[in-house]
């Protein structure tokens, strides 16, 4: 008996230790503080924003289109977490940004850098035929759990410009390939813009492996990412991706959680990964 019970006792620790041997990466456009959005106004979903995320409670939280109050605004609200990035005008100023947060508690900063998508990557620029000023944000993490080191970017492409999301494709690969990051754990998260049968995804499929297609359980939420605010939509295209090289994607969801009076809580889907340690 006294065997028997040890032999359980084992089981548990192995099924907790499983369960807990995950890492989360959520993907989200969170909407630019626009007041002119009306009923979808930052103001008014901006509680229930945080909400979702602590539902999903990622490891990592990659955000697009944030304005400097809606960062600090997220910052106050995950406690747990920190973040790296700055705008996409240059450090200390008011634009919008694409930051990383992660766990504090579970992960140790490494190295982080802001770059652009442009012919000059290393200065506040605009690439191409781009409308706006584009970046990636960069952070090596080191896992406090297993001593892994993960790379995770992220980014968000122009939406005028095709030259623009081509090239920004090539600048991430490059990046990849100067860093000497083809046998490292890479995640690339973040707001495309093109469809999945567009050159800038098919850049990047070469490369890297779309978590969607690689997921080791059956794809959950609906394929395409964008509504438009539209609440009676079916997101369409698919424009927010979590791209990985080197890693277990165990789990896939597109996230179509709605606010209390049905409408949506940004005008993208929140994409989530689930990888093994």
């Amino acid at each position: 008996m006294k065997y028997l019970n040890f032999v359980l006792f084992l089981i548990l620790i192995l099924n907790s230790n499983a369960l807990t041997a995950q890492q989360k990466y959520m993907s989200f456009n969170v909407r630019f503080d626009n007041p002119a959005d009306a009923d979808d106004r930052w103001e008014l979903r901006k509680k229930e924003l945080c909400e979702m995320i602590k539902k999903y409670d990622p490891d990592f939280l990659g955000i697009q289109e944030a304005l400097p109050r809606q960062v600090e605004y997220l910052d106050a609200q995950l406690p747990d977490c920190k973040y790296v990035g700055f705008g996409r005008d240059g450090e200390g100023s008011i634009s919008e940004s694409v930051p990383i947060f992660y766990k504090a508690n579970a992960y140790e900063l490494i190295k982080t850098e802001v770059f652009w998508l442009s012919e000059t990557p290393e200065i506040p620029s605009k690439g191409w035929d781009a409308a706006l000023n584009r970046i990636t944000t960069y952070g090596a993490f080191l896992s406090k759990q297993t001593g892994d080191t993960i790379h995770v970017f992220n980014t968000h492409y122009d939406h005028m410009g095709e030259k623009a999301r081509v090239n920004s494709s090539h600048v991430l690969i490059s990046k990849l390939k100067a860093w000497n990051l083809l046998e490292a754990k890479v995640i690339l998260m973040g707001d495309f813009n093109s469809s999945p049968e567009e050159e800038p995804i098919e850049i990047l499929n070469r490369t890297l492996t779309d978590a969607m297609m690689s997921s080791k359980s059956e794809v959950q939420g609906p394929s395409g990412t964008f509504n438009g605010f539209d609440p009676n939509a079916l997101p369409d295209p698919r424009i927010d991706y979590i791209f990985t090289l080197n890693v277990k994607v165990l789990n896939f969801i597109t996230i179509d959680d709605k606010r209390k009076n049905g409408r949506w809580i940004s005008d993208h889907l929140p994409v989530l990964v689930e990888i093994a340690r």
